[in-house]
């Protein structure tokens, strides 16, 4: 899960994939809140007065299974009781000289204790599990029923309420893209065994820019000779750029495309005047990378990009001013704690994830 900073304190379910690694993009990313709303309407109508009319039914009718079994297994007891009786007598009335015939008619008898044995077992097992059933109140479920959705929406209920809400019926929930109708699949895993397949529609955000699709030799031209061939790998992948076989793009390609346009590596020595990237800014100032965005979107921070999503740069003069030394202290007056604390009471984290 990714919580984002500063006031905005929405959340989102990620799979990062090779993102870390060569930038590719997110293998999933969806938004929390919709998510959530999806999966609380879906637990809200699994415990309506419907579902729980459904659930006493289903209830009723395994009970009277396991009642027919029962019955069926004294009746089976009572057979093999009779059988054993029979072979006992049999046993009994042999004549002992015909050793050969009595040890035979001694052993259906002992087999015939083992099947007694054995059905009293099975039945006293099935006795035990149809005992230790939790007994149902039908007026209690529905008076759960009736009341928990006023419950779930009240003002006064927090995260952690729900998330044990949620716990106590749902295992899982495991999130898929249906590339093609532009959806969200999400299979819910319940306690009892049970899964649920919803859907959800997708948002079209996080699409490069229309009319500003360059291909990757452009790219290449422009911003070789800036930065390394990995940011350079990053960089397209960030503008959905691909390689002439539709592969995402990794530091060896980039090198092996430079190489063909006969563009010459980075040369880390050559920046004039002095510039960081912002890993490298985040890094030198002791932040996150967020909050070096964050002075970048406020102009605290100067930096410029050759092409748009290309990486940033920042003059190293830059990271010394006053302005940028007011913002760290507002940073490290900031207490994490609290506003994760503040995060997990308005955010429901659902199994799974």
């Amino acid at each position: 899960m990714f919580y984002k900073t500063g006031t905005d304190l929405s959340h989102r379910y990620q799979c990062r994939g090779d993102d870390g690694h060569v930038g590719a993009g997110l293998c999933i990313g969806a938004g929390g809140g919709s998510i959530d709303a999806l999966v609380a309407s879906q637990l809200l109508e699994a415990v309506s007065g419907q579902a729980v009319q459904a659930a006493l039914l289903a209830e009723q009718q395994v009970a009277r299974a396991q009642e027919t079994v029962r019955l069926a297994v004294e009746k089976e007891l009572d057979e093999a009781r009779y059988v054993a009786e029979l072979a006992e007598r049999r046993y009994e009335h042999v004549d002992p000289a015909k050793r050969h015939v009595a040890r035979t008619l001694e052993a259906r008898w002992n087999a015939a204790l083992e099947r007694v044995a054995a059905v009293e077992h099975k039945l006293a097992a099935l006795g035990a599990e149809i005992r230790a059933k939790p007994g149902v109140n039908p007026a209690v479920l529905m008076r759960l029923a009736t009341y928990l959705p006023s419950v779930w929406n009240a003002a006064g209920t927090d995260a952690r309420a729900r998330q044990r809400l949620v716990r106590l019926l749902i295992e899982e929930v495991v999130i898929d893209i249906d590339a093609e109708e532009n959806e969200f699949i999400l299979l819910i895993h319940w306690i009892g065994g049970r899964h649920t397949e919803v859907r959800l529609a997708r948002r079209k955000t996080g699409r490069f820019p229309p009319g500003r699709t360059l291909t990757a030799p452009e790219v290449l031209r422009k911003l070789a000779g800036h930065w390394p061939d990995r940011e350079l790998a990053v960089t397209l992948n960030r503008m959905r750029c691909r390689t002439e076989d539709g592969e995402t793009w990794t530091t060896v390609r980039v090198a092996e495309l430079r190489d063909r346009l006969a563009i010459p590596p980075y040369d880390p020595d050559a920046e004039v005047p002095k510039t960081l990237s912002v890993d490298a800014a985040a890094k030198r100032l002791g932040v996150c990378v967020a909050s070096v965005h964050k002075l970048i979107r406020s102009q605290t921070l100067p930096a410029t990009q050759i092409m748009y999503s290309a990486p940033w740069k920042i003059p190293v003069d830059a990271l010394e001013t006053e302005a940028v030394r007011i913002e760290l202290q507002e940073i490290a007056a900031r207490r994490p704690r609290q506003a994760l604390d503040n995060v997990a009471n308005r955010s429901m984290n659902l199994p799974g994830f």
